[in-house]
């Protein structure tokens, strides 16, 4: 197998240099000369929006598209053994549909690289534009901000240390409110959500597979104070639509998930605990995000923090005889608990071409646990990427270092993007 050469990808970015510069603002909708420009075409297809089909002048919507990533991966250990991966990431296909006059929408996507490919499943109703109703299955918005976005916009082709040590998919089954509210030039948008607290398919692959544990109540609010950012660049860590003029996002999140059974609390059984008399008792999981982003001119800056902390109830056993009683750092080897930060800096120049390079850091909450599930790690990552069309079709390359205590570890890939 040919070792994955790092150089010849960069060597090819510089070659694509001579495209204009992106502006994520262009119109990229099919034109018809011979029909009202204003009207909405019946059948319509662009990159990113799939095939759209519009009924009663629009009023009715439906739409199908998906996404691919073909990757390949250099894992190299301490050691220096290596590690070559060649797939697809991710294969992602998605229906949605929107009522305009019933003020309802919906959205169901599924990744067919995995065993249980449902992510997202959920219908939004609307009755005012101040206000915005969902229930079903998607991405919490409690979370860091990097994991409130999609797969497809993010600047890497993994989540940060960040992301992956205190989250998984983001993904949980609830009930979700939005109450975006304008005052003058800024926006402010409280949300709030109950779920089941077990993350996405939260109840099993069975009828008697049942939710473990109690709710999960969430909130997050984000501050505009310059504005919101333009249509379409709002959704990504990127600038590619080049804001003109400073805009920044301000946002505090926080959740209680009470009886969580799983790491990061998404997850369903992953352990169990009891009381003396042989019923669940499960740990409580709480988490706070503090988060900004901003852009202007190409530039994009982001800073996130993170501290989890868990809750083990006072008569805790390990096991359903009441042996082994739970002592409160044990707590660390079940729950994913402590703190970190990361940040991340890029810019896209006017050839279409986007530079990134990200921070992590994170720490465990009891270090002197050897068995807990954080551990105190690093990582550095610079990544390279192509616009072809947009976030829509594009090429990157990256390289993420992660440093321990005791070893060091590297990761390299190369991923072509195509939202169709």
């Amino acid at each position: 197998m040919k070792k994955f050469n790092i150089s010849l990808v960069i060597l090819g970015f510089i070659l694509f240099g001579a495209s204009p510069r992106l502006n994520a603002q262009a119109n990229d909708e099919p034109s018809d000369e011979s029909s009202d420009e204003n009207a909405p075409q019946k059948v319509a297809y662009k990159l990113s929006d799939g095939i759209k089909f519009n009924f009663n002048e629009g009023d009715y919507q439906f739409g199908l598209g998906g996404l691919i990533q073909p990757f390949m991966g250099l894992d190299r250990d301490t050691a220096g053994s290596n590690k070559y991966t060649f797939s697809s990431r991710r294969t992602f296909f998605n229906f949605y549909g929107k009522a305009l006059k019933e003020k309802v929408s919906f959205f169901i996507q599924t990744d067919f690289n995995l065993a249980s490919p449902l992510m997202d499943a959920w219908i939004s109703y609307t009755p005012v534009s101040y206000l915005k109703f969902t229930v079903g299955q998607q991405i919490n918005f409690a979370n860091n901000r990097e994991m409130t976005l999609m797969e497809g916009q993010l600047q890497f082709i993994e989540r940060s240390l960040l992301s992956t040590q205190f989250s998984k998919t983001g993904r949980e089954f609830g009930l979700f409110v939005e109450a975006p509210l304008k005052i003058g030039k800024m926006a402010l948008i409280p949300m709030a959500a109950i779920t089941s607290g077990d993350g996405r398919n939260s109840f099993g692959l069975s009828p008697t597979d049942f939710d473990k544990g109690g709710l999960k109540y969430s909130g997050r609010l984000d501050f505009y104070p310059l504005g919101k950012f333009s249509s379409g660049n709002e959704a990504m860590v990127a600038d590619i639509a080049g804001e003109k003029q400073l805009k920044l996002v301000v946002g505090a999140a926080g959740s209680y998930n009470k009886g969580a059974s799983a790491q990061t609390g998404e997850g369903h059984g992953e352990f169990e605990m009891f009381d003396a008399n042989g019923d669940a008792l499960l740990p409580d999981y709480r988490k706070l995000n503090y988060d900004i982003l901003a852009k202007y001119k190409g530039v994009s800056l982001m800073g996130e923090y993170v501290i989890s902390t868990g809750k083990v109830n006072q008569g805790s056993y390990k096991d359903i005889t009441a042996l082994n009683p739970m002592k409160p750092t044990e707590i660390s080897q079940y729950l994913a608990l402590g703190n970190g930060f990361n940040t991340q800096l890029g810019y896209v120049y006017n050839s279409s071409i986007g530079i990134d390079v990200r921070y992590s850091f994170v720490d465990a909450e009891f270090g002197e646990n050897a068995a807990s599930i954080v551990e105190q790690k690093s990582e550095l990552a610079l990544g390279l990427t192509k616009y072809v069309n947009k976030n829509n079709l594009k090429i990157n390359t990256s390289i993420s270092q992660f440093n321990t205590s005791t070893n060091s570890s590297l990761f390299a890939s190369f991923y072509v993007q195509v939202m169709f």
